[in-house]
Order: C-alpha cells, then sequence, then structure tokens
C-alpha cells in the first residue's frame, strides 16, 4: 500500500442504493435500473483510478436479498454473470484486481466458476483492489470469524484468552486491506444495512439522496471534498491529533 495522501482515501466503500426506484419513476421494469447501476460501477471504479484509490468495496448484493421477488433475483443473477462475462478483461488490461466476499456457495455453480475465474486472472493486478461484497452481511462476517476462533481453540492451537480484536480483525472478510476510510451511500437511507460492520468502525459516512445510476464523478468528488475537511481522531482529542501531525513533519 502507498503511503496516505491527504484528501485521498485509501479504501472507498459504496452501499449502491436506489437502483429500483430510478426505474420505477421512469415507469420502466426494475431490472432496468439494476442495468443502468452497472453502468455506474464503471464510474465508480474510472474515479478511483484516475484519483489513486487504492481499494473500492461495492456492496452489490446482501444476504437478506435473497428475499427479494424470485423475478428480480434471478435477473441480478443474469445480470451478474453478463457482468463477469463482459468486464474482467478489461479490468485485468487497467490493472484492476477483482475479489469476492460473501457467501459465494449460496450461487449457481456457472457463477461461482466465473468469480473463481475472475479471481485468478486478476489476482497479481496491483492498481486498484475491487472487492465485490454478493451474498454478503456483515453479522454472517463476524459470526463466520467467531466459528473460525473457536475451531483454532478446540483444535488447541489458540487460547481464548488470547481472542482480543487483532485476532478477530485476522479472520474477517478483507481482512489483508486497510479499514475503509470513507463510506459512501446514495439512495437517501442513512444507515450502514449490515454491510462492513466490523470494518466501518472508525470510517466517515456520508450520505446523498442521488439514486446510484445517476452516480457521477462530481458527485464522487463531492465525497472526497467533504472527506477531506474531516478531522479523523480514532478516539483522541484534536490537541492529540494536532500535536502528532507536528512530530511526524519534523521527523
Amino acid at each position: 500500500m502507498s503511503p496516505v495522501r491527504p484528501g485521498i482515501p485509501r479504501h472507498l466503500a459504496v452501499i449502491m442504493d436506489g437502483n429500483g426506484r430510478w426505474a420505477e419513476r421512469r415507469k420502466r421494469p426494475r431490472v432496468i435500473g439494476h442495468r443502468a447501476g452497472a453502468r455506474a460501477v464503471n464510474v465508480c471504479i474510472d474515479f478511483c483510478l484516475e484519483r489513486g484509490i487504492e481499494a473500492l468495496t461495492l456492496f452489490a448484493f446482501s444476504s437478506e436479498n435473497w428475499g427479494r421477488p424470485e423475478e428480480e433475483v434471478g435477473a441480478l443473477m443474469k445480470l451478474f454473470l453478463n457482468a463477469l462475462d463482459r468486464e474482467v478483461d478489461e479490468l485485468d488490461r487497467r490493472g484492476v484486481r477483482v475479489r469476492f466476499i460473501g457467501e459465494r456457495e449460496r450461487f449457481s455453480p456457472a457463477i461461482r466458476q466465473r468469480m473463481e475465474a475472475a479471481e485468478a486472472q486478476t489476482g497479481a493486478n496491483a492498481r486498484l483492489t475491487l472487492v465485490i461484497a454478493a451474498s454478503y452481511g456483515g453479522r454472517q462476517d463476524i459470526a463466520q470469524a467467531a466459528r473460525t476462533l473457536a475451531a483454532e481453540v478446540a483444535a488447541g492451537r489458540l487460547r481464548p484468552e488470547d481472542i482480543d480484536e487483532a485476532a478477530m480483525g485476522r479472520c474477517v472478510a478483507l481482512a489483508e486491506l486497510p479499514p475503509p476510510d470513507l463510506f459512501i451511500r446514495t439512495g437517501g437511507d442513512r444507515r450502514v444495512s449490515n454491510f462492513l460492520l466490523w470494518q466501518l468502525a472508525y470510517t466517515e459516512l456520508w450520505f446523498t439522496e442521488l439514486l446510484w445510476p445517476d452516480m457521477d464523478a462530481a458527485t464522487l468528488q463531492r465525497a472526497l471534498d467533504d472527506y477531506a475537511g474531516r478531522e479523523r481522531r480514532f478516539g483522541l482529542t484534536s490537541a492529540q491529533i494536532a500535536q502528532s501531525a507536528t512530530e511526524n513533519t519534523s521527523a
């Protein structure tokens, strides 16, 4: 990972909300909104590449989304499959590493195969890590980490008293990436909706009424401008942050 640059998050996390409402306002089927939302994903990827953002995590499909109408879920799966077939070569050419987090066993064998192929093809890329959270839930993520640690204890490789935040952090998704610096949610709702619950502990949150298919570079830049003006204290005081900055500058 490269050094932190003022005003530029190293890791951006996004809930892409509002595809269905975007279509409904145009009296179109909801799947049309999801197709438009797929185009907005490319806008976001382009923006991250241009700004030197190192990681982008997109909430594509939550573990709760399986409860949506069967027709909509089927259309989403088809879009997902088509995107994997269509976009991976271009992402690879541009130096983007693709990763998936979530319960992938719930997807069809065809989609799982495409996921694995995309990860293998792009695994050596380092310009941008694109994480797709699919069939993902933050509580499920933490529960899986707890099961991993419990298995280590049962096998005698870990003592219960050695389980701390660092141990848990090594077992949740995205353990190899820095935590998200900035979280963006479109669509007007102001909640994290079971997304990266462990990882968002000190993430700056930014919300917009804009529906995801309307996302553009100007809106993303407004989010970054707002982020750049915030003081990230991580539980410390402003005076401590200022002193640390002075010491780092002197060094």
